[in-house]
């Protein structure tokens, strides 16, 4: 099973392209689907998705389409996640104390409590403007590799 799912990674190749071009204005669903190759139909339910969650908004009009809510350098990928897909748990002990009986003393839920704060702090330290830096390094490469 998928800890993230491939609607989330649709979803944080949206927020990456919309991250590269912020600040110039509204950029169209259609436009940001085609770049990332992101279903157009899907693209359209994620982007109202992050719509609701404040991570983007939207602009109508002729020229309409999406900007990011917020600096490239404020929105974190575990907001994306829990925007798209609903917070990830390990377990389900590790979110509701109420789920297992025996959660006061078991020792495999404590360890997952603490492998789920290292995910979760891990995800939250991953800002769109890192994303976007490594995501140009990439590109970097890649038109290195194909001029060779």
């Amino acid at each position: 099973m998928d800890v993230v799912r491939r609607n989330t990674d649709y979803a944080a190749r949206l927020m990456v392209y919309l991250a590269k071009h912020y600040g110039n204005g509204p950029i169209s669903t259609r436009e940001a689907a085609a770049e990332e190759d992101v279903p157009y139909q899907l693209a359209c339910k994620l982007m109202q998705k992050l719509n609701r969650a404040n991570l983007v908004e939207s602009c109508m009009g002729p020229r309409g389409g999406f900007t990011l809510a917020r600096e490239p350098s404020k929105i974190n990928l575990l907001e994306v996640v829990k925007a798209i897909q609903g917070p990830i748990s390990i377990n389900r002990c590790v979110l509701s104390k109420y789920s297992c009986s025996q959660w006061r003393t078991c020792p495999v839920r404590s360890k997952l409590a603490d492998l789920q704060k290292s995910m979760d702090k891990s995800l939250a330290a991953i800002t769109f403007d890192q994303l976007l830096r490594g995501s140009q390094k990439n590109n970097v490469r890649n038109t290195k590799r194909r001029k060779q």
